[in-house]
């Protein structure tokens, strides 16, 4: 975040003050900013804070939730977050190839390294999303076991 935060204050303080807004704020900015999100999503489903509609799944027992929760982890977040791995692995390096930049300013960095930050996020969140998929798997055992 420091860098973020450093890139932003420094925006305002040239454009408002001095009269010379930067040619690299924005995109040091945009960077930061998606960096934290995307790493966040993982992390975010580790600590199980993703919006949730919770009027159904808080009456229901530990069980039917594992199998909600398998459920969309099979079928929708784990078949998602490893397309765009791959996809954006594809993107990564056809860019570091290709020597791509931005195109957005003066400052024009390679684009490169923000599309490996996207592909690990989502590797990442695949590897989460198995994770808690094991974890729902473990609540059916551990059911089956005590019967």
């Amino acid at each position: 975040m420091i860098p973020l935060i450093a890139a932003s204050c420094w925006e305002v303080f040239s454009r408002y003050v001095m009269g010379e807004p930067t040619f690299w704020a924005f995109e040091v900015g945009y960077m930061m900013m998606g960096t934290h999100f995307l790493i966040g999503l993982a992390y975010t489903l580790r600590e199980r804070e993703h919006v949730r509609v919770d009027f159904l799944y808080a009456h229901v027992s530990p069980r039917k939730r594992a199998l909600i929760d398998a459920f969309t982890y099979v079928v929708l977040l784990m078949p998602l977050a490893g397309w765009l791995t791959v996809a954006l692995w594809d993107k990564v390096t056809k860019a570091y190839e290709s020597h791509e930049r931005t195109g957005m300013s003066a400052f024009n960095p390679v684009i490169w390294p923000f599309r490996l930050v996207m592909c690990a996020a989502f590797a990442l969140l695949f590897l989460q999303a198995l994770s808690e998929l094991l974890k729902c798997i473990q609540v059916f055992s551990n059911r089956e076991k005590a019967e």
